[in-house]
């Protein structure tokens, strides 16, 4: 694999928003004969070297698939397992992720939250609100088609008539509505699934799939993800080039 270089010789175009499914803690550290809650340790950790090299190689939107709605069937030890670890982050990490200039978003619900999680998560989400440097949105008790289900009830709730719904009324009335679509998803772990993770918002991403596991993917990775977008030709369901009548 070859290592990253600087930024300034990175490929164009950089996408603008990437998106990652982050798979593999478990197996991870299950092949490190460690218990499954020191992979997601590992993840955490991974995270903040991927949000170093995000702005640095000039991507302005990060989404993580952190915890999704379907995660809450997994062994109950495991899941409060990841409800500390990710408070744990707030109260270690907010700080400088704050000075570093990241906006913190939450994608999916807080509803079903520990209320004290609920308050450390609506008070990230405040003290960063006007940071620019790069927007982390994290997809935190979210599914895909939740999502959906959950605007469609507010726009019935609001009394948009049939006529009025378009893409772009959906659109605002999902989690995403103040981020741009995706340009690259990455998955890790070499899973090929969509595992319901921005299955509106996706329609029209790249895909990059790697088979690392996600605590040792870094910045050469992420490097590598880049070079891959850079060379494919984004058609959204267009012929390339002219169109010329028959």
């Amino acid at each position: 694999m070859t290592t990253a270089p600087d930024k300034k010789e990175l490929p164009e175009p950089v996408p603008s928003h990437v998106a990652i499914i982050m798979d593999g803690n478990g197996r991870w550290a299950r092949s490190r004969g460690l218990p499954r809650l020191a992979g997601h340790r590992a993840g955490v950790e991974n995270l903040r070297r991927v949000i170093e090299a995000s702005v640095e190689f000039g991507i302005s939107t990060l989404t993580i698939y952190a915890f999704s709605t379907e995660n809450w069937e997994r062994p109950p030890a495991e899941v409060r397992g990841l409800m500390g670890i990710v408070e744990e982050v707030i109260d270690t990490q907010l700080a400088e992720l704050h000075g570093n200039g990241v906006q913190l978003r939450h994608l999916g619900r807080l509803a079903g939250l520990d209320p004290k999680l609920q308050k450390k998560v609506k008070h990230a989400i405040e003290l960063t609100h006007d940071n620019r440097r790069l927007v982390l949105n994290v997809a935190f008790n979210y599914g895909g088609r939740d999502e959906i289900v959950h605007a469609i009830r507010d726009i019935i709730s609001d009394g948009v008539s049939p006529e009025e719904v378009d893409e772009d009324l959906v659109s605002r009335y999902l989690y995403t509505s103040d981020s741009p679509d995706p340009d690259l998803i990455i998955r890790t772990s070499g899973e090929l699934r969509v595992s319901n993770f921005l299955i509106w918002q996706g329609a029209y991403a790249e895909w990059y799939v790697t088979p690392t596991f996600w605590p040792e993917f870094g910045r050469d990775e992420l490097y590598q993800a880049l070079c891959e977008f850079a060379r494919r030709e984004r058609r959204f369901g267009r012929v390339p080039g002219p169109i010329h009548s028959s």
